[in-house]
């Protein structure tokens, strides 16, 4: 029961994300989009090194910059019509 409980929470934490990122304006989410990939390439980097202690934080960055593409490509549909 804990485990839905949790997937729940993770799923509202990352609807109010988004609705977040939908305030923000193209250039800002360009902004972010380039520290989350530049965190990402860190993570990698220390994840081939044996750095890495929170392998979570992967993930939770390649969904980061999925959601973010994701709102870019609604605004730029948003803006075509």
């Amino acid at each position: 029961m804990a485990k839905k409980a949790t997937a729940k929470a993770t799923k509202a934490v990352a609807a109010n994300a988004a609705s977040e990122l939908r305030t923000k304006t193209p250039d800002q989410l360009r902004d972010t989009l380039v520290s989350l990939k530049k965190e990402a390439f860190n993570l990698r980097f220390q994840q081939a090194t044996g750095q890495l202690e929170n392998t979570a934080r992967m993930r939770a960055v390649r969904r980061d910059v999925a959601r973010i593409k994701t709102v870019l490509t609604a605004k730029a549909a948003e803006a075509a019509n």
